[in-house]
Formats: structure tokens, sequence, C-alpha cells
């Protein structure tokens, strides 16, 4: 299976990086506030097997409440939205690299995926979705027959 390669995710690195570049050269704070924490998107691992594709996606700190999965029109969307948990909002924070906020990730399924049986659960962190394959997808070995 070939890996997508995903141009967005490669200007939001070097989107970072130039205003992590800025912020040096000008003096800002390290801390940004609301901005560094608007939105963000979790890391998934897409893979598939002759019974279907299964996703893992990292969720760290995150429980099944906070998370939702839909599927409509052959998409799958993860959503949800992973608190800030300051204990203290006087605190002063020198840094935060965690991501909070909103996220939606969606990905277009093929036809071979049975809707109507996917899983899904979470498990220290990680989100992992099973999509299964219709039993007429599914490679079945055909029998040669000698005439």
């Amino acid at each position: 299976m070939l890996v997508r390669w995903d141009p967005f995710r490669e200007m939001e690195s070097l989107h970072g990086e130039i205003e992590r570049l800025f912020d040096q050269a000008l003096g800002r704070p390290l801390l940004r506030g609301e901005e560094r924490v608007a939105t963000w998107m979790p890391n998934v691992d897409i893979h598939e097997d002759k019974d279907g594709i299964n996703i893992s996606a990292d969720l760290p700190g995150m429980t099944q409440k906070d998370v939702q999965v839909n599927i409509d029109n052959n998409v799958l969307t993860l959503s949800g939205e992973r608190k800030l948990d300051r204990e203290d909002k006087k605190d002063n924070y020198h840094r935060i690299e965690r991501f909070y906020g909103k996220f939606s990730r969606s990905f277009s399924l093929p036809n071979t995926v049975d809707t109507e049986k996917v899983e899904a659960h979470m498990e220290n962190g990680v989100l992992r979705i099973h999509l299964p394959k219709r039993e007429e997808a599914k490679p079945r070995q055909i029998e040669i027959k000698v005439k």
C-alpha cells in the first residue's frame, strides 16, 4: 500500500517553523495564547489486510467521551476536543507544546467497506477503528479445473 503525500501537513510544519523563527527574531513570548491552542489533527496510521482497513489515531489524554466517530456517504470522520487542563488560570506558563482544542479528520472510504459492521475502541490514548470489507470484496482463491 502506498502512503499518500499530504502537502498541507508539510505546509503546516513549514508555517510553524517560520512562526517560531519570527518569534525568536522579534522577541515575542514563547506562548501565543489561543492562536497556538486553536486547532490540531491527531496522527493516524492506516493499514489494510485481507479482512479490512484498520485505523489507529493517537489521542493521548482523551477518553471515548471526548471523541466522535461518524460515517456519512462513505466518509469516515473523527472529531472531538481536547480541553486545556489548567489547574490555576493565573499560572505563568512558559511554554505549551501540546495541542488543545477541537479537531476533525475525514477519510473517504472505498466501496469495499461494510459500513454497518465498523468497530471502534479506545485504549491507552489510542483510538482503533476496524472497517471490515464486504464479503464479496474479500480475496478468494479460485480453483483451477483440469479438462
